[in-house]
């Protein structure tokens, strides 16, 4: 045990996971930075170099025109905007729906705690892919969904859901609702019942003890719940693209058509550079809150 306490060891723990990142993410986005700074062609690959040579010497050829391309177009704006509002909306229902799922979990019984957290996490067991598809035959025009309300009565015509806001929205609050309750529940499981019972002997009534004790000591957790839900809905492309319109097309989906239809890498490496800085920002600003916090426990 003695060999994890010297520094050597420390940094050693401390490396192995810097070392993933920098494989995984830094080497990833350092390439797609570079590419983002030169210039389409009809080649392979599809960019020119960034570097000339010239009398023997290489002279770096940085290229901003597809960062001011960006700018001027209003095709790209508005898929950065509409992917901000999917993401908070989307990050909001799955708060109100997720928080008091995961009190639920929190204030129940050991044995039915662990079946509960079973269900939650029981959509990781399905792929990904499968449970979006599935999604499509409840929603379309002939689905599950139509079929019970036309058998019922209820409409008499069958409803649009399927490549609309509404289909996008159930699919992105179904997929990333787990991300929701799995934080809450860890902070509220861990909260400390003797300050609600103090509250409630205070004369406290539960709405109240509610809004000044518990909500404020599970803020990290409902903190730590919206960036794991924000930050991958904003670049989503799976979801929309199954069930949402080409009408209004997120920033992901952007990205792709950029890449794979236009074939013009470094316009979508200039977007998806912009959109890494954009998700960046809110978890340093998370962690710069967290470093202060924590110092003073």
């Amino acid at each position: 045990m003695r060999r994890w306490e010297n520094p050597a060891g420390r940094r050693l723990v401390a490396g192995i996971p810097l070392a993933w990142l920098a494989v995984l993410f830094l080497a990833p986005f350092l390439i797609v930075l570079k590419i983002s700074f030169s210039q389409m062609r009809l080649a392979v690959p599809p960019y020119a170099p960034l570097f000339a040579w010239r009398h023997g010497l290489p002279v770096p050829e940085l290229h901003l025109s597809n960062y001011s391309f960006l700018l001027s177009d209003p095709l790209y704006a508005s898929a950065f905007l509409y992917s901000l509002k999917v993401a908070a909306v989307s990050t909001l229902v799955c708060l109100l729906l997720g928080y008091p799922m995961a009190y639920a979990i929190a204030r129940s019984t050991p044995s039915r705690r662990t079946a509960l957290l079973m269900l939650v996490m029981l959509p990781f067991w399905t792929s990904f892919l499968l449970r979006v598809y599935a999604w499509i035959g409840l929603l379309q025009n002939d689905g599950i969904i139509n079929n019970v309300l036309l058998y019922l009565g209820l409409i008499h015509r069958p409803l649009v859901m399927l490549q609309t806001d509404f289909s996008v929205y159930i699919g992105i609050v179904y997929s990333y609702l787990p991300f929701m309750v799995l934080p809450l529940y860890a902070t509220l499981e861990k909260l400390d019942e003797s300050l609600i019972e103090a509250a409630a002997d205070l004369g406290c009534p539960r709405w109240r003890t509610f809004w000044l004790v518990t909500l404020p000591l599970s803020s990290s957790g409902v903190l730590a719940g919206v960036l794991l839900c924000f930050i991958p809905i904003v670049g989503e492309f799976v979801i929309p693209d199954l069930l949402g319109g080409s009408r209004s097309p997120m920033i992901g989906q952007t990205i792709w058509m950029e890449f794979f239809g236009n074939k013009d890498w470094p316009a979508a490496s200039a977007i998806a550079v912009v959109l890494v800085c954009l998700l960046v920002t809110p978890i340093v600003v998370y962690q710069n809150q967290a470093m202060p916090a924590a110092e003073r426990d």
